[in-house]
């Protein structure tokens, strides 16, 4: 992952800005540790800052802030783009054939210069969050995923418009002094966690999944646009739906193979993370099958006999042939977590696996810079 923040101000000068915007970014330094920019535009009081985690072309050819090639726009991305070598060669075949790196960020934006954001964020096919300056248009665009797996958080702090990929790089600001919001305290008591659009602060929100807020630094007017919909992709004509139970099967099968396989692209390190469980036993299993090494597996255990399901993993992974590692922890190890939650997540949210997922993932970094898991299949 990678993070990304920037500030608009009305009335402080640029260099105040840019000390700002420093400070949110070392705030993010986790989730970027191999590079950082800042990025301002002096005539519109607007500052780009972003901290690297470099997985698609890990040299300093990726470096963010990224402008395109026309020198009209700047980007600031988290995220991957899973088919931009599919998107790359129609660009090509559309006559784009000047290219500073083989970075999926600067697909993403010579596929904007050609297309326009919305078209490219419609034929784009990954999880992300950006923002993206038109200097031509004086318009500032945020954008999120398709299903929010990338996290952006955006508002007011006074005058100034902020955003970032946590709520961590807005508390930085030295005016940051926004309320907590009622109605959010109780989303969460009442589901656990706080649901998009709000935040637990007042004037701070979360950007819905597939919209694109666009605001006019001119006129500061700001609207929404929906660039994707779960109910256009779904069949309306019932003659359409797949009835045969082995047709079903080979077509998720393909489906998820290639789903696997492009997230598999990167030019460091890949494993996942293995509960025993359908959904990550499923995933791994397609990864080995695409794999002609071993691939890396990591599970945590328990110490206690009546929590613990690592034996699952275990056994799933010697029947795939994984290179497996695995970490029994104790109760006092579990406990010793429970106070980093809070600078962890920024708000409240109360899943129990929160625990262990940041276990796995801090014993999955000391050996690979990629992992993935089946989270969300259930």
């Amino acid at each position: 992952m990678c993070g990304i923040s920037g500030i608009f101000s009305l009335d402080k000068p640029t260099e105040s800005l840019k000390n700002i915007a420093h400070n949110m970014s070392q705030s993010l330094v986790h989730r970027g540790p191999d590079d950082s920019g800042i990025w301002t535009n002096k005539d519109n009081n607007l500052v780009f800052s972003h901290r690297r985690l470099a997985i698609l072309d890990i040299s300093d050819s990726g470096h963010q802030p990224m402008s395109s090639n026309c020198g009209r726009y700047t980007i600031v991305f988290n995220g991957e783009i899973y088919n931009h070598l599919v998107l790359r060669k129609k660009l090509e075949s559309q006559g784009i054939t000047h290219w500073n790196s083989s970075s999926d960020t600067e697909v993403l934006l010579e596929a904007i210069s050609f297309w326009g954001l919305k078209l490219t964020l419609q034929k784009s096919e990954g999880m992300f969050a950006l923002a993206l300056w038109d200097s031509v248009e004086k318009k500032l665009h945020l954008a999120r995923d398709r299903f929010g797996e990338k996290p952006i958080y955006y508002g007011y702090i006074g005058k100034d418009f902020v955003f970032a990929s946590e709520l961590k790089a807005l508390k930085v600001h030295p005016n940051f002094s926004n309320e907590l919001d009622r109605d959010s305290i109780s989303n969460f008591l009442q589901y656990s966690y706080i649901p998009y659009p709000n935040s637990i602060y007042k004037d701070i929100l979360k950007l819905p999944p597939a919209k694109i807020l666009t605001i006019d630094l001119m006129s500061n007017i700001s609207n929404f646009s929906t660039y994707w919909s779960l109910e256009t992709k779904l069949p309306n004509d019932v003659n359409n739906k797949i009835t045969d139970e082995s047709e079903i099967l080979i077509t998720l099968s393909d489906k998820l193979t290639n789903a696997v396989s492009d997230q598999m692209i990167a030019d460091v390190p890949v494993g996942a993370f293995l509960s025993g469980g359908i959904d990550s036993s499923l995933i791994v299993a397609l990864m080995q099958k695409l794999s002609t090494e071993k691939v890396n597996t990591f599970s945590i255990g328990f110490s206690d006999s009546d929590y613990d399901e690592s034996h699952y993993a275990r056994e799933v992974s010697k029947y795939l042939g994984t290179n497996h590692t695995e970490l029994i922890v104790s109760p006092k190890e579990l406990l010793d977590v429970v106070p980093k939650i809070p600078k962890l997540y920024d708000e409240p949210f109360a899943d129990s696996s929160q625990v262990p997922t940041f276990l796995v993932s801090q014993l999955a970094r000391s050996n690979v810079t990629v992992a993935i898991s089946g989270d969300g299949g259930d």
